[in-house]
C-alpha cells in the first residue's frame, strides 16, 4: 500500500495523495505546465530549478523512461505532482519505469491529487510556494517557512562548471553556447547545421567568449529571476558591442533585454507547456510552441533599437525582440522544443544566415 503524502500550500491548503518516485521532504515553488506530452523533457528542463512541477494532464509514465530524450542529465527540479502514474509503461524505447527514476534521482512525487483543482487554485493566486511531507497537519512556523521560501543561485547551480566542446560531423561554423542552464536540444539544432559548440559557464566573460574566436554566440535557456544575473548582463553589454551574432533563448533572451536596457517582471503563473501561442508581429502568424517561463520582458521598457517580434497570444506579453543596429535577436519560446511543436525551428536557420552575413 503507498503511503500518504500532503501537499501544503504557503495558503495553508491542504491536498492528501499517495507518495511515489523518492520519500523526502521538500519545498519549492509550485509551478504547473499544460504539455500532453514530454513528460521526461520537463522532468530534465534545467528551467525548473527550484520548483515543484505540477502536470495538469492526468496520465505520467505511460511510455516509460527514455534517456534519449532527456535535455540534461539529471533533474533539478524540488519535486513532481500528477494525477495518475503508470506502473506498466508501454513503449519500445523505454528503458525503465517513471518511478523507478525518481527514486534514484531523488525527486519526490505525489500523485492522486485533483491536480484539476489545484492548477485553478494557481491560476487564480498566481504562483504559491509549497512543501511535500509525510505527515498531516501544518504548523505556524511550516507556512512562515513556506511563506520566506525565494529560488537562489538558479543559474549559478545549473550551468556546466568548465568549458566543453563539440564537434558535428560537417563543420562549418562556431558558435559558442553561453550555458545558463541549457538544454541539450539547443545544441544538438545547432550540430544539425554544422556548428562546432563551445559551451561555457555562464560567468565567462566576453574577452574570453571572443578569444574563441566564435562566428556566433547563443544566449541558452535556463532558471530563476534574470534580475539576479547583472554580471552576465555586464558581460552581455560588452558582447552587443563587439556586432557578434547573438541569438537568446528564454533566459538568454531576458538578459539580452536587460542588456540592452529593459526590464523584466514576473508573471502572474507563467507559461508552462507545449500549446502556448505566439504571435509574429509582422505577419500576424501565429506559431504553437513549447514554453517555460516564469518572467517576461517588457515591451515598453525596450530601446529604441529594439523591435518586439512575437507577442504571446494570450496575454499580449513580450515573446521576441530584434535588434535593429547589431545582429541579434531573442525568442521567449523554445524553437528547439523537443517534446512539443517544432514549427520554429527555423529560427534556427535564420540564426545560421545571419553567421553568414556577418562573414561576408
Amino acid at each position: 500500500m503507498s503511503k500518504k503524502a500532503y501537499l501544503i500550500l504557503e495558503n495553508g491548503t491542504v491536498f492528501e495523495g499517495e507518495s511515489f518516485g523518492a520519500e523526502k521532504e521538500t519545498t519549492g515553488e509550485l509551478v504547473f505546465t499544460t504539455a500532453m506530452t514530454g513528460y521526461l523533457e520537463t522532468l530534465t528542463d534545467p528551467s525548473y530549478f527550484g520548483q515543484v512541477v505540477l502536470q495538469t494532464f492526468p496520465l505520467i509514465g505511460n511510455y516509460g523512461v527514455i534517456p534519449a530524450d532527456f535535455e540534461t542529465d539529471a533533474p533539478v527540479l524540488k519535486g513532481y505532482i500528477v494525477r495518475e502514474w503508470c506502473q506498466a509503461p508501454s513503449n519500445f524505447r523505454s528503458e525503465g519505469e517513471l518511478d523507478t527514476f525518481l527514486r534514484e534521482k531523488g525527486v519526490p512525487g505525489v500523485c492522486g491529487i485533483d491536480t484539476r483543482a489545484l492548477t485553478r487554485i494557481v491560476r487564480e493566486y498566481g504562483v504559491l510556494n509549497c512543501k511535500i511531507k509525510y505527515t498531516p497537519g501544518v504548523t505556524p512556523e511550516e507556512l512562515e517557512e513556506l511563506k520566506n521560501y525565494k529560488i537562489v543561485n538558479a543559474v549559478e547551480s545549473t550551468t556546466t562548471q568548465e568549458i566543453e566542446v563539440f564537434h558535428p560531423h560537417n563543420e562549418d561554423h562556431h558558435v559558442v553556447i553561453m550555458d545558463f542552464g541549457a538544454k541539450h536540444n539547443i545544441g544538438r539544432e545547432l550540430e544539425k547545421r554544422g556548428c562546432k559548440l563551445t559551451v561555457v559557464p555562464a560567468h565567462t566573460t566576453a574577452e574570453e567568449i571572443m578569444a574563441l574566436d566564435p562566428d556566433g554566440v547563443m544566449l541558452s535557456n535556463g532558471p530563476g529571476d534574470p534580475a539576479e544575473n547583472m554580471q552576465v548582463v555586464e558581460e552581455l553589454k560588452k558582447l552587443c558591442d563587439k556586432k557578434i551574432p547573438i541569438f537568446g533563448i528564454c533566459l538568454g533572451h531576458q538578459l539580452l533585454a536587460l542588456a540592452q536596457g529593459g526590464r523584466t517582471e514576473k508573471l502572474h503563473y507563467g507559461h508552462r507547456g507545449a500549446n502556448q501561442p505566439a504571435k509574429e508581429t509582422a505577419t500576424g502568424r501565429v506559431f504553437i510552441t513549447s514554453q517555460n517561463h516564469g518572467y517576461a520582458v517588457v515591451s515598453d521598457s525596450l530601446p529604441e533599437n529594439a523591435r518586439v517580434s512575437f507577442v504571446n497570444g494570450n496575454d499580449g506579453t513580450c515573446e521576441g525582440v530584434d535588434y535593429l543596429d547589431m545582429p541579434a535577436f531573442s525568442v521567449q519560446f523554445h524553437p528547439e522544443a523537443c517534446g512539443g511543436p517544432q514549427e520554429t525551428s527555423f529560427l534556427f536557420d535564420r540564426f545560421i544566415k545571419m553567421i553568414d552575413e556577418n562573414r561576408s
